[in-house]
C-alpha cells in the first residue's frame, strides 16, 4: 500500500518491456510512485516507488477492479497527481483478416481496446469529483489512423483508443472536476512489435519492406527516447485540449 502524502502516482500497462518500461523507468527517476501492470515485472526495474500489478490484460476485469479498490482505500488526500498510461497492446498474426485464428483476434482487441477501456473507468469511477489533476493517456498509433493491410485487429484497436479518447473527453468536459484524456500517438519505435512487423511472411504482410526500411534508415525512435517524448506531452498544459493527438504535433 502507498504511504504518505502527495502522492504523485502513474499507472503504466505493458510495462515489462519496451516503451512502457522506458515510461516506468523515466517517471521513477524523477520521483514519481509506478504501479506497472503486466504479466512480467519490468526487466531489470527496482525502486521501492515501484509497485508491479501481475496480470494478463486478456482477462482485465480482476485487474480493473483492484485499480478502483485500490484508488478508493488510499483516497484523493493521498495523492497530489494522478496518470493512467494505457500502453499494452499486441499484434495479432500478420496476415489478412480471414486467415488470422480467432482466438488471436479477439485477444489482440481484448489487450489493446477492451483493457484500456476497462481500467479507464475504473480509474475515473474510483476518483469521480476528485479535485486533483487526473489524466489517462492512450497509446494509440499511426495505424489508428490510416489502415494497414495484413494487421485488421491491431488498426481497429488502435482506432478505438481513438473514438474512446474523444467519447470520455466529452462525458470528462461535463464534469466539474473532470479528468483529461489523450490518445497519443507515440512515433514510430524500435520495439519487439517493429520486429516482428519487418520479420513476417512479405506475401501474408504487404508492408514488411516500409517497416524493414524504417529500421536501415535509422527513422525508429529507441523506447527511452520515445517515452521522453511520450512523458513531455503528458506534461504539457494543453494535455487534452485535443483529445487524438500525435507526440510530433508542435
Amino acid at each position: 500500500m502507498l504511504t504518505g502524502m502527495s502522492i504523485t502516482l502513474s499507472i503504466v500497462t505493458g510495462a515489462s518491456r519496451g516503451l512502457g518500461r522506458a515510461v516506468a523507468e523515466q517517471l521513477l527517476a524523477r520521483g514519481e510512485h509506478v504501479i506497472a501492470i503486466s504479466r512480467r515485472a519490468p526487466e531489470g526495474l527496482s525502486s521501492p516507488r515501484l509497485q508491479h500489478w501481475s496480470a494478463d490484460l486478456a482477462d482485465a476485469a480482476a485487474v480493473s477492479t483492484r485499480l478502483h479498490d485500490h484508488l478508493r482505500a488510499q483516497g484523493e488526500q493521498a495523492f497530489a497527481a494522478l496518470a493512467l498510461i494505457n500502453n499494452a497492446g499486441v499484434i495479432s498474426a500478420l496476415a489478412p483478416l480471414g486467415e488470422v485464428d480467432g482466438e488471436d483476434l479477439a485477444r489482440a482487441v481484448r489487450v489493446g481496446l477492451e483493457a484500456p477501456m476497462r481500467l479507464t473507468a475504473a480509474f475515473l469511477a474510483a476518483t469521480r469529483g476528485w479535485a486533483l489533476p487526473r489524466k489517462v493517456l492512450l497509446v494509440s498509433s499511426g495505424l489508428g489512423r490510416r489502415a494497414m493491410a495484413g494487421s485488421a485487429s491491431y488498426c481497429a484497436a488502435k482506432a478505438g483508443l481513438d473514438h474512446l479518447a474523444r467519447a470520455v473527453a466529452l462525458e470528462e468536459a461535463a464534469q466539474p472536476q473532470g479528468a483529461r484524456i489523450v490518445s497519443l500517438a507515440p512515433g514510430v519505435i524500435d520495439t519487439d512489435m517493429q520486429r516482428q512487423l519487418r520479420s513476417a511472411e512479405a506475401q501474408a504482410f504487404p508492408e514488411r519492406e516500409r517497416f524493414a526500411a524504417l529500421h536501415r534508415g535509422g527513422q525508429l525512435d529507441s523506447p527511452a527516447a520515445a517515452a521522453a517524448r511520450l512523458i513531455g506531452y503528458l506534461d504539457r498544459a494543453d494535455f487534452g485540449v485535443n483529445a487524438v493527438a500525435d507526440v510530433r504535433d508542435a
